[in-house]
């Protein structure tokens, strides 16, 4: 932990069939839920000014830390249990916000682990794997549960979805039930990125202030670098 040229990525993972279940999430995605997520996402580049960067995806989110952080002198397990526990606690604090007709019949759980990469290419490519994945899996869970709410049973739906390939699920989806895929809300789609946006004042300072925003934008690498060069700064160890 105490090299400082390594960034450090805190990733942390919902306990989440059994609680989505017990609270009737909407599936595939259930969007309350994952604004709630962000919410809590925000809260944290909010108290740690060294979180640069934050991508979120069903009930995991991923915070990476500048590189050249000394936050709680690098110590991995300090790191972790603090960001867990804010994590944890605003998303209990915040669960009537989003939820305001469904009580919170049990507290949440979250765990998480720290990685360290010793570049920001590093960086980028587990990002890049982050949106993959969510790409992937996300297409695949809104074929089964159509297919699930269409009549077929979970086993059923597997069976008839194995083997295919993406093309092929964007087929079923249209053809069969009138679904774009591609037209589906990108935060589904993409996952969430949370990061400071600049905000250039008009001024005669010109002061450049930055602001925690949401976005939901392609940030695989290198397929596309778009994002990446609009926001050299993020990863950035000048900020």
């Amino acid at each position: 932990m105490a090299v400082a040229s390594e960034s450090e990525s805190i990733t942390l993972s919902h306990h989440h069939p059994r609680f989505s279940e017990a609270h009737e999430f909407e599936k595939p995605n259930d969007e309350n839920a994952l604004m709630l997520m962000n919410s809590c996402a925000i809260s944290l580049l909010d108290d740690f000014p060294d979180i640069v960067f934050a991508y979120g995806v069903s009930d995991e989110y991923s915070f990476v830390f500048k590189k050249s952080s000394q936050i709680y002198k690098r110590r991995a397990s300090k790191i972790l249990s603090t960001c867990v526990s804010l994590f944890s606690s605003t998303y209990v604090m915040k669960w009537a916000e989003f939820f305001p007709n469904k009580p919170l019949k049990y507290a949440p759980s979250f765990d998480g682990r720290v990685v360290l990469y010793p570049t920001v290419a590093h960086v980028h490519d587990y990002l890049s794997w982050r949106q993959v994945d969510c790409h992937i899996n996300n297409q695949y869970n809104t074929c089964l549960w159509t297919l699930v709410k269409s009549g077929k049973t979970n086993e059923e739906a597997q069976k008839f979805l194995k083997g295919t390939q993406k093309q092929e699920k964007n087929e079923i989806l249209f053809q069969q039930f009138g679904i774009n895929y591609n037209t589906l809300p990108p935060m589904f789609r993409k996952g969430s990125c949370v990061f400071r946006e600049e905000v250039h004042e008009i001024s005669k300072s010109k002061k450049v202030k930055k602001k925690v925003v949401v976005d939901h934008c392609d940030i695989i690498c290198p397929g596309d670098m778009h994002f990446w060069n609009e926001h050299p700064y993020i990863l950035s160890d000048d900020q």
